[in-house]
């Protein structure tokens, strides 16, 4: 009896721990002059995200404190989401250079957008 409780209780934990990575479609959006613009559509799935543009290659998700994607439309071009906005329908993003002149490229902002969960 007490290793059916037990597997019980490990399985209950299980189903109620939250994930922390992006799943699911969302519209991608760009701030250009202060008006946000639709570019695309992108399905995340786990570690890997995609957009409905059939011509731009599959990109990687890379989880750590702040959730990268990398492989964004061309290889110099990196998003950075902070980690505690990924749970929201509304996801703020920031975007860096490779090539950038600093010396940590993720400390240059180049352009910033949303992400909008479609339900």
């Amino acid at each position: 009896m007490k290793y059916f409780t037990l597997i019980t209780l490990l399985l209950s934990i299980h189903l109620i721990q939250k994930t922390d990575k992006l799943s699911g479609r969302y519209n991608y959006l760009v701030e250009d002059d202060n008006v946000y613009v639709q570019k695309d559509k992108i399905t995340f799935n786990d570690s890997v995200f995609a957009f409905d543009n059939k011509y731009v290659p599959k990109g990687k998700v890379s989880y750590g404190n702040v959730i990268l994607l990398e492989k964004f439309i061309n290889t110099d071009l990196v998003i950075s989401i902070p980690k505690d906005q990924i749970t929201k329908d509304t996801i703020p993003f920031y975007m860096h250079d490779k090539k950038s002149a600093a010396a940590n490229y993720l400390d240059e902002v180049v352009g910033k957008g949303k992400l909008i969960k479609i339900k």
